[in-house]
């Protein structure tokens, strides 16, 4: 084996960063199916089943994260499962309290396709009488309206995504209309002195079509084809017919749509004469109605005699959500006790004709239940969603097909979403058993009293300059800087355990700065230069730029020993203050045109670079797309060129932009002219920016996939990579090949190219599948990458070689080189003989030869964790950021515990 080096680890858990605990979670719905018997071909079922929606996540402090599904087209399986693909930075401050999607144009969506993004709308609210309606394309607030009968406590769009309806302190229902993208006021409904905190539709119905008596005396009329159509189109609506609300006063409530009154009342227990507050409500195809109350209730209900049908205590505190699973045959409920409930229908026997759920004599049981947050649970919602169809029109898989099991997600004070797989106990003995398939993994199991469960980890934004030894944290509305002072000795080895008991007693470190800025939204992003002198903030409408500068009250020397030899590191201690460079604002909107006379410029970024001698500060706008490089060596910041790239359509094919578009484009042609900056906002965000070690190049992904690559001596356009299957997590240069950049995706899946050649280099075209199986594997997506940097007075042995990457996530980090991992399967004689032919074709600085003689799999290292943070301060030297769990979850009020034996 190879000689193990030393590294020296600065293991820092003093940044006090906290994840805001999940408040909401929703998927999208589906279309509803046609009515003119039109059904899905087995091809299209095929890909719906392989296709998963966006998940909605809503966070205590005003932020909601998309995350999108990791796996690539035509993969059910993803060990990374959904990650977070962008955030919706709330207003300042605010919450969310209810999540809802809904289809833009319900009527152009097959019944059998999922809607991505463009297809969706989201609202939410957040204990206030406005609901928001978000641009998810744009990520921001897209519009507001006010509710008109105080604030608002429940939201519940209907099946056919025409309807919203709000439950308000007023103790009132009112309907918006969401017809052909619009958002206004329907109607309202009769009001009850209640507030309504939580609300629920009932199952739609088809449309009647008209009388039939005009038939014949509309065939021969001029416009018969016409009304003909016309009555199809009707024919082809879904109608609803009523509501259910959960009130404030122990009562459930169940409303006509068509006039707005309360049909008839259902009364919850009481206790001691105190009002039951119902947190929860659903309803199911054949009418059946679930609630969840304040005593840890869950009741079953019938719709059209309103009276109760099974009750469970099965809960010790308060339901505050549920869920139904896709076949409507389980539900799930969970709140303040931290436990996640399973019912189960059980049919009659033997089974009738009929659909089981319309049969009188079938019940519910309590048939599981787990355990798998530390606090309540706010929030569960489940992939597919249920559609309450009537019987005739329930959607059916075709048999022998795959059957992907369902994923139930849950969220609450602990801050992270679990996912589990929720597969019905029936269907393990039915037909579809040998096809199950378990989307978060090869595992086999698939129930939800069984299976395993993931934790999608939180994280942070972080950055850290080397030079200058600073570690930068930001949080809602500031940031905070650390500088690491001492260098511990070189006991920590990488591929091995920690040698001390306790390892914050050797770190030094020092708080250089704590700042509060006066913000709009939440911050969005933020960067640090490497030498420590420039810091800059952003929120979604203005970017602000601060210069760090440190009065040197006294200095004091820190000696190591190291290598026999004294260094001696002379670390300031003194005052650091930010100086505003107010400048900035005025110069980026000097820069940047206007989508619209009414609206003032957004200058706030979505993602900054500095170039490595901290001349050059490259800004990418959030709301426009826009790329900026600023001049700081001026006395003030000097714009030295716009790029609009990203604003700009490309050629698309399956789904994806193809490379080309500006392949061929002129410097002439390509400059900005002002027909192509009056274009129709933004339609994407550039969510990744990285500039090569020389500060030659710079490379800036966005949400569709696409990656320019600008050449920052010449200030010019350069070329276009290829789209890849998923939106990048990490873009990065390599050091001893500044002109080789490296891609990982969310599924830790590497792509490298040479943007000098414009083209992928001939040894790395397989990189992907000869990488590790535990990196492709792990639960937890790539982060960040970070590079060891050489030792000036010692040059490497071989002008060849690359020093190791280490690629790290949230709970794990390895030590790899380009083309090590391989399985292991193969003879030693054909690994050299691969290797001598990579050899020959390698680029300047990249050497693909394993580190492991034997071509072993990397070794997972998982003793740090949850990782926010993780880079090099020099040779050797190691600096990584923690945020333990424990210390989370210790700042969070006492969980729910209620003794069962010995309790006086």
């Amino acid at each position: 084996m190879d000689n193990v080096s030393p590294v020296a680890v600065h293991r820092c858990r003093f940044v006090d960063f906290t994840p805001s605990p999940i408040t909401a979670l929703a998927f999208p719905p589906l279309p509803l199916p046609s009515l003119k018997g039109k059904k899905p071909s087995q091809e299209r079922e095929r890909q719906r089943a392989e296709k998963f929606g966006t998940l909605g996540v809503g966070r205590a402090n005003g932020n909601i994260e998309l995350c999108e599904w990791t796996g690539e087209e035509g993969q059910v399986q993803a060990s990374q499962a959904w990650q977070v693909r962008k955030t919706l930075s709330g207003p300042c401050p605010s919450k969310v309290d209810s999540l809802a999607f809904t289809l833009r144009y319900p009527d152009t969506l097959a019944s059998d396709s999922i809607p991505s993004c463009s297809d969706l709308r989201l609202f939410s609210s957040g204990g206030g009488s406005e609901l928001i309606e978000w641009d998810i394309l744009r990520g921001c607030v897209r519009r507001t309206i006010g509710s008109q009968a105080g604030a608002i406590w429940s939201i519940a769009a209907n099946p056919a995504s025409t309807l919203l309806a709000l439950g308000c302190e007023d103790g009132s229902v009112r309907l918006l209309s969401l017809v052909a993208d619009t958002l206004s006021h329907h109607r309202r409904f009769d009001r009850i002195k209640s507030r309504l905190l939580s609300i629920a539709w009932g199952p739609p119905v088809p449309r009647q079509p008209k009388a039939q008596n005009g038939d014949h005396s509309r065939k021969g009329g001029a416009g018969g084809d016409s009304d003909e159509d016309s009555d199809e189109d009707e024919e082809d609506d879904w109608s609803d017919s009523w509501l259910v609300t959960g009130g404030s006063d122990s009562s459930l409530r169940k409303w006509d749509v068509v006039t707005g009154r309360v049909v008839d009342r259902m009364g919850t227990d009481k206790v001691r004469g105190e009002r039951t507050l119902v947190w929860t409500v659903g309803v199911l195809a054949d009418g059946t109605i679930i609630s969840g109350d304040s005593l840890g209730t869950v009741k079953f209900w019938d719709s059209t005699t309103c009276t109760q049908l099974q009750s469970f205590s099965a809960h010790g505190a308060d339901v505050l959500c549920l869920t139904v699973g896709p076949e409507g045959t389980t539900i799930y409920t969970s709140g303040v006790d931290q436990k996640i409930v399973q019912f189960t229908y059980v049919p009659p026997a033997p089974l009738t004709s009929t659909s089981p759920l319309g049969t009188a004599s079938g019940s519910w049981i309590q048939s599981n239940a787990r355990r798998l947050h530390s606090h309540d649970v706010r929030s569960l919602a489940i992939w597919p969603p249920y559609s309450p169809l009537p019987h005739a029109h329930k959607r059916k898989p075709n048999p022998g097909s795959t059957f992907v099991a369902p994923i139930l997600a849950s969220g609450g004070l602990d801050m992270s979403v679990v996912l589990t797989p929720a597969l019905p106990a029936s269907m393990t003995t039915s037909n579809v058993a040998p096809n199950v398939v378990n989307p978060l993994g090869p595992s086999g199991v698939c129930t939800f009293e069984d299976s395993y469960h993931k934790r999608i980890a939180y994280t942070s934004t972080m950055c850290v300059a080397r030079k200058a030894r600073l570690v930068a944290s930001m949080h809602e509305t500031g940031i905070n800087v650390w500088r690491v002072l001492d260098i511990p000795s070189a006991d920590v080895i990488m591929d091995g355990m920690d040698a001390s008991n306790n390892p914050e007693t050797r770190i030094g470190w020092e708080n250089v700065l704590d700042m509060e800025l006066s913000v709009r939204t939440n911050l969005v992003a933020c960067a640090l230069s490497d030498d420590g002198k420039w810091l800059v903030a952003s929120d979604l409408y203005e970017t602000k730029l601060f210069e760090l500068v440190t009065t040197v009250r006294s200095s004091h020397l820190l000696s190591t020993p190291l290598d026999d030899n004294y260094h001696y590191i002379i670390q300031p201690e003194g005052n650091t203050k930010p100086r505003r460079v107010r400048a900035l604002a005025s110069v980026l909107q000097a820069q940047l045109p206007s989508e619209s006379s009414k609206t003032p410029v957004s200058t706030g970024g979505s993602a900054f670079a500095f170039t490595p001698d901290s001349s050059k500060l490259v800004v990418a706008t959030a709301m426009s797309a826009y790329i900026v490089v600023i001049d700081l060596t001026a006395e003030e910041p000097t714009v030295l060129r716009r790029f609009d790239h990203h604003r700009k359509p490309g050629p698309t094919a399956g789904g994806r932009i193809v490379r080309g578009v500006h392949k061929n484009v002129s410097p002439e042609e390509d400059s900005d002219t002002e027909e192509d900056l009056v274009v129709s906002g933004a339609v994407t965000t550039v969510t990744k920016m990285a500039v090569s070690p020389d500060g030659q190049w710079l490379a800036s992904s966005d949400g569709l996939c696409r990656t320019f690559i600008f050449n920052l001596d010449s200030i010019q356009y350069h070329t276009t990579l290829p789209s890849l299957p998923l939106p990048a997590s990490i873009l990065v240069f390599l050091p001893e090949s500044p002109q080789i950049l490296l891609t990982a995706l969310p599924n830790n899946s590497l792509h490298v190219f040479d943007v000098e050649q414009s083209e992928v280099p001939a040894w790395a075209q397989n990189l992907t599948s000869t990488l590790p199986v535990q990196l492709r594997t792990t639960s937890d997506p790539v982060i960040g990458v970070a590079f060891e940097p050489r030792d000036a007075k010692q040059p490497p042995k071989n002008p060849k070689s690359v020093k190791e990457m280490i690629f790290w996530g949230s709970t794990w980090l390895c030590k790899l080189k380009l083309g090590e991992g391989h399985s292991g399967q193969r003879s030693k004689r054909r690994r050299k003989s691969e290797a001598k032919k990579a050899d020959a074709q390698l680029a300047p600085g990249v050497s693909l030869q394993s580190s492991s003689p034997e071509g072993r799999n990397v070794r997972m290292i998982t003793h740090f964790r949850p990782i926010l943070a993780l880079d090099f301060l020099g040779p050797a030297e190691l600096v990584v950021v923690e945020r333990p769990l424990v210390d989370v979850l210790s700042k969070l009020p006492p969980a729910f515990f209620k003794p069962k034996y010995g309790s006086t």
